[in-house]
């Protein structure tokens, strides 16, 4: 009863900070998409594959989550865009004060998009708001077609699945029509994407999609 308790506790006070940092991003006239997959999906290859397709068109800012290492962010500062590391040191997920701390470091950059790529989870990272606009959960065809089953928490909390690698799918047992019908199972709500950062495919939807959603904001 304990560890409810404290675990209550603790997710009231991140929703708190959440809507702290979703009136900020308000007030800035900010769009923010909060990214999730389990490690290995290519969520940082499709963020990289975002910014060559929008450069120029959205203003473009990144909070990297990660366990350990700035691999990542050194990936996407070669992109020429502001970007801030958020090293967990284990902890499997970002917190909305974490965020808003990242966030006051690039807060004037003038950026009219801001990613944050969430730790390589699709349990934890599920249950804490950071006060983003749309949770994006990403999904690799060589995870098989079952995951939104096995993890239906993060599909029934996102807003919109990228199913990635699909140029693999000759290569792997997945069924793409069964795939996608499993997570429409678990969220009858859930936009779908389908991209190939190998072959761009898929990419240029993506990226509609987001420049409709920043100008729109």
């Amino acid at each position: 009863m304990s560890i409810i308790t404290i675990e209550r506790k603790v997710l009231e006070k991140n929703d708190q900070v959440a809507e702290q940092n979703r009136e900020i991003f308000r007030n800035k006239k900010i769009f923010v998409i909060n990214m999730l997959s389990s490690p290995g999906s290519g969520k940082t290859s499709i963020i990289e594959k975002t910014i060559e397709m929008l450069t120029g068109k959205v203003k473009i800012a990144v909070i990297e989550g990660d366990v350990q290492t700035d691999l990542d962010a050194q990936r996407i500062s070669k992109l020429n865009i502001p970007v801030i590391q958020i090293v967990t040191n284990g902890a499997c997920h970002l917190e909305a004060n974490l965020v808003r701390d990242a966030f006051d470091k690039i807060q004037n950059t003038g950026s009219d998009l801001l990613i944050i790529e969430n730790v390589g989870n699709l349990v934890c990272p599920a249950a804490y708001d950071l006060g983003e606009n749309e949770k994006v959960v990403i999904l690799s065809v060589t995870e098989g077609d079952d995951k939104p089953l096995k993890y239906p928490a993060m599909f029934r909390k996102s807003d919109y699945l990228i199913i990635n690698k699909i140029d693999l799918i000759p290569y792997t047992n997945c069924r793409l029509d069964t795939l996608k019908s499993n997570a429409l199972k678990i969220n009858p709500k859930l936009h779908i994407f389908e991209t190939s950062c190998t072959t761009s495919e898929g990419i240029e939807e993506w990226c509609c999609w987001l420049i409709n959603k920043v100008s729109s904001h």
